[in-house]
């Protein structure tokens, strides 16, 4: 009886070392939790981390990234531990890149790239696929010197390439059309989002954004109001693709929720520009939704960083209100702000009245208060100010057999 081979199937994933410089000039981030972060961007990218090699500098080292000394220690740790891939806690220059490359023999990546790969393997609607594309390609394009050697080979035989073309010539004018391409469709998208929003405030419709830093618990509070089941996940930018749907608060008041992409430290600006489109409904919202992870010990840091992108996308002015989220996970004294907020879970589901009635609140202040006295043959208008306006109080008086109707509407 021959014995049964057996195979593992299952996929080695690559290994990994994380490099970071703490350059003492740059107090904007908060070091460790971006090393942190850098881990939760790789192990999500399923890489294998097996060590971190971090220094503090001045400076970042304009040719190695990090000091000559540095890069001895993990060159020899790659050798011995025959590491595939070096992740880099920052953006590297084209020359950095191709330095490190060159000394290490190995592959690497920095902060950017892995973002990026992250986004492309969420992306999911057809124009989230096309955001993606074009943050890839506009990473690139600037790179393509970095890699001269085995871009400026001559292709082979007539016909490859144009009069006095090089190849990484070639690839930069590729690049290029198909950039102009993915405008040219993400522009049409956004006429077609546009359409519809212009709907939606021709009908006054009061629009909701939630935002946060990645992972806060967007989708779960997002998926609590619209019972809806988004992909909600333990993982960074489990939402891409940005999902509106419409939900009734106080008997009857129809408002218009989205979900947004997570923010991030260190997001390079390039890829905000890119992912616009996921950040368009937040920028036309009426009420700022902004969910914190209470559980994390850098919650306050992270709190800072959306708000710090909220200014550089001109959102600042919208009205926003906190929902210190993960107030199971949370140790430590009840989280504070001066904004309107609650401490809730979104594992308690009697903490969704609490965000309700936050909600409420909130909208009351944006609104504009009015009085109306219908005749009760009226119920046309009866039912249109209670899906259109937030109704506070509604008496119905028995002498003319009329409602007095007070709440708020938007202008």
């Amino acid at each position: 009886m021959t014995q049964q081979q057996t195979y593992n199937t299952k996929k080695e994933l690559e290994t990994a070392i994380l490099v970071g410089v703490h350059a003492q000039n740059d107090d904007e981030f908060d070091f460790e939790s971006t090393m942190e972060e850098l881990a939760s961007l790789s192990e999500t990218c399923q890489l294998n981390v097996q060590e971190q090699f971090t220094q503090n500098r001045t400076h970042f080292d304009r040719k190695y990234y990090v000091g000559k000394g540095k890069l001895e220690d993990i060159r020899a740790y790659i050798e011995y531990h025959d590491i595939d891939v070096v992740v880099a806690n920052d953006e590297l220059t084209t020359a950095q890149s191709k330095v490190l490359n060159g000394n290490l023999n190995v592959k690497i990546i920095d902060r950017t790239q892995l973002i990026l790969e992250i986004f492309a393997l969420r992306a999911s609607s057809k124009d989230g696929k096309l955001q993606v594309e074009l943050a890839q390609l506009d990473y690139l394009m600037p790179r393509l010197q970095g890699h001269g050697r085995s871009l400026s080979r001559l292709g082979g035989g007539i016909g490859t390439r144009g009069p006095g073309e090089t190849k990484l010539e070639m690839d930069r004018r590729h690049i290029r059309t198909r950039m102009n391409e993915i405008k040219h469709q993400l522009e049409t998208v956004v006429e077609h989002r546009e359409r519809y929003r212009n709907k939606r405030e021709q009908n006054h419709v009061f629009q909701v954004a939630l935002i946060g830093y990645t992972n806060a618990g967007k989708s779960s509070w997002f998926n609590m109001l619209a019972n809806e089941t988004t992909y909600e996940k333990n993982l960074l930018f489990a939402t891409l693709d940005p999902k509106t749907r419409q939900i009734q608060i106080n008997d009857g008041f129809n408002l218009i929720i989205s979900d947004t992409v997570g923010f991030i430290q260190k997001l390079p600006t390039t890829l905000i520009a890119a992912f616009k489109s996921t950040l368009e409904e937040a920028k036309n919202a009426d009420l700022l939704l902004h969910v914190v992870d209470s559980s994390h010990p850098e919650y306050r840091a992270q709190y800072d960083t959306v708000n710090g992108i909220v200014a550089d996308l001109d959102m600042a002015q919208i009205p926003q209100a906190i929902i210190f989220n993960k107030k199971d996970l949370h140790e430590g004294a009840t989280p504070t702000t001066n904004k309107p907020s609650v401490f809730v879970s979104s594992r308690d589901e009697t903490d969704i009245d609490k965000v309700k009635q936050l909600l409420f609140d909130q909208v009351k202040k944006i609104l504009t208060y009015y009085e109306e006295t219908i005749p009760s043959a009226n119920a046309d208008r009866l039912y249109f100010l209670k899906q259109h306006t937030l109704v506070s109080e509604l008496i119905f008086n028995e002498d003319d057999a009329t409602y007095e109707i007070k709440g708020y509407k938007k202008e």
